[in-house]
């Protein structure tokens, strides 16, 4: 099970990679979107993990998890 989809470690650098996974998620949606012949079905896929990321980070800043 990915930290995307269950528990989040507390590890040290955790946080970072999380962070880090989530720039890279960008950057690949920014150049899906950039592609006239992308997929829907994979840029919402993208765009999904972005947002579990997104919650997760700030679940950790939150203390939550």
């Amino acid at each position: 099970m990915s930290a995307v989809q269950g528990h989040i470690s507390t590890k040290p650098g955790h946080l970072e990679a999380l962070r880090a996974k989530h720039a890279t998620l960008s950057e690949k949606i920014e150049e899906e979107e950039k592609n006239p012949f992308h997929r829907m079905s994979h840029l919402r896929r993208l765009k999904a993990e972005r947002l579990q990321l997104k919650d997760n980070i700030e679940g950790k800043l939150n203390g939550s998890s």
